[in-house]
């Protein structure tokens, strides 16, 4: 698939099956990448606020555990979308902040938040 492929040129397409260069769906390892019941709302926070700390995340996504978001902060670094920036001083200090990679998603946030306001009241 063309990474430069137009939006028309993919509706026009989709119907006779898009695939990767390797014969994959390409929607189906983003989906994979994003699933989860935080990554989605860690990501929006982090392109409303960045860097941010593990305790000011923690705080927006609150009930999360310490361990979901730790586990959800970890799969997104080994992803590459989330960038953990960590300091050597007393209190130890950890920020977290979206790659260039994450930052790219921005056009699909903007994409569902258009979905969302048209058919969620």
């Amino acid at each position: 698939m063309n990474p430069s492929m137009t939006y028309e040129e993919f509706q026009r397409r989709v119907s006779s099956v898009i695939l990767t260069e390797n014969g994959n769906c390409p929607v189906t390892p983003v989906i994979q990448m994003l699933q989860g019941k935080w990554k989605l709302q860690i990501i929006y926070e982090l392109c409303i606020q960045s860097p941010m700390r593990f305790g000011e995340l923690k705080k927006m996504l609150t009930p999360i555990t310490n361990t979901m978001l730790t586990n959800a902060l970890k799969e997104l670094e080994g992803d590459g979308l989330v960038h953990r920036e960590q300091y050597n001083e007393i209190p130890p200090r950890v920020e977290y902040s979206l790659t260039e990679k994450g930052r790219d998603l921005l056009p699909v946030f903007y994409a569902i938040s258009q979905w969302g306001m048209k058919y969620i009241p």
